[in-house]
């Protein structure tokens, strides 16, 4: 628990200092590492975190994958036939994943983030955090969206991501997952 304090303290250090420089060319992307087996200390601690956010004078935005990823399915107009395809063949998890998959990687996920982003643009004191990532495990990684969502980072973004770090720019996702540099964020722990 005191690491992932200390690292959260770390990272709020970083965005005051991100947004006092000002870069062009810098993307407010952040990434707050922890090992999996910490996934539940992290939804445990995030009100704390979230109340003294707005007590420094952030505007809070939480984006949850998990809400998300239950909302996109739960609509999907196909989802009477995955429910019947399911209960005739109740363990055929690849095409089950795969059938999934497909319906979060038509964009439907990343336009949510992007919609969020957009309407946050020119809020000098909002904040998004990106919370619930291993709710993407089977289907994609969070650098998939992250990288087709370039240039639209306009305010801190923070994902809390349950992997390892593997170097600089490297993470592991859920610590299982083949390691990942294609990020373009700051990293802190891990």
């Amino acid at each position: 628990m005191s690491s992932l304090m200390a690292d959260f303290d770390e990272l709020m250090v970083r965005i005051r200092h991100g947004r006092e420089l000002g870069h062009a060319s810098f993307e407010p992307i952040y990434y707050l590492i922890f090992h999996p087996r910490d996934i539940l200390e992290v939804k445990r601690t995030m009100p704390a975190w979230t109340a003294r956010l707005r007590n420094e004078g952030w505007e809070v935005h939480q984006f949850s994958l998990a809400r998300e990823i239950a909302d996109i399915l739960g609509q999907a107009p196909i989802r009477r036939i995955w429910l019947a395809a399911d209960r005739k063949a109740p363990l055929a998890w690849e095409k089950t994943n795969q059938s999934l998959a497909n319906a979060l990687t038509n964009g439907s996920l990343q336009g949510r983030l992007e919609a969020l982003l957009a309407k946050l643009e020119g809020q000098t004191n909002a904040i998004v955090l990106v919370t619930d990532l291993e709710a993407l495990h089977p289907y994609l990684r969070i650098g998939t969206i992250e990288g087709q969502l370039a240039g639209k980072f306009h305010v801190p973004t923070i994902f809390f991501y349950p992997g390892e770090r593997t170097g600089k720019t490297r993470l592991k996702f859920l610590g299982f997952y083949p390691e990942d540099g294609n990020y373009r964020s700051v990293h802190v722990g891990g």
